[in-house]
């Protein structure tokens, strides 16, 4: 839906809408949960790509590796469910069955910077 909605230039949250209309099976909530988070938290999501990105800006990246670094930037930043390691090897490897074959490196360069800006783990029990 992120990938479809970049191509196409129109906003996420209307994408997501057009496929629960027209879903069958209906679309699950985890997904609906991350394109409304990536949604929600875009213009932060473009910055931290976009500054760390050495010399890529966000219009000259194929749209494929552009929607794998906001999904995987929004689960590093916003959410704290899902492992560091795991968001990066997952964006790696959707890079590698997707994108070019510079990409999977250029998506692990990236995700490497952007999870430095993670937010520290709030101390449970202090």
């Amino acid at each position: 839906m992120l990938f479809e909605a970049d191509q196409r230039g129109t906003a996420p949250l209307d994408t997501l809408n057009d496929w629960v209309r027209r879903s069958d099976p209906p679309v699950q909530d985890y997904a609906r949960e991350i394109v409304e988070g990536v949604a929600g938290n875009l213009p932060r999501l473009d910055e931290a790509i976009s500054s760390t990105a050495r010399e890529w800006s966000l219009d000259r990246m194929p749209s494929v590796d552009r929607t794998i670094l906001r999904l995987a930037t929004y689960e590093l930043l916003c959410r704290d469910d899902v492992p560091v390691a795991v968001v990066i090897d997952e964006a790696v490897e959707l890079a590698k069955s997707l994108s070019t074959d510079e990409s999977p490196a250029f998506v692990n360069g990236v995700l490497a910077r952007v999870k430095e800006m993670r937010p520290a783990p709030s101390a449970e029990g202090s």
